[in-house]
């Protein structure tokens, strides 16, 4: 992988200027890549995709 494939236009107002008083509610977006699924989750939700061992 290389850095320049995260290079890409962001418009300003998208762009958080303080961070989310509930970092834990803050959106995850999953794509699995063997069906091309894509979740919209958030970010509390991360514990779902670790196993007992990480």
């Amino acid at each position: 992988m290389k850095l320049s494939q995260f290079k890409f236009n962001l418009p300003e107002e998208l762009i958080a200027k303080y961070p989310s008083r509930h970092r834990d509610e803050s959106r995850l977006l999953v794509v699995h890549r063997n069906s091309d699924k894509i979740e919209h989750l958030v970010f509390k939700d991360i514990l779902n995709y670790f196993d007992a061992h990480d």
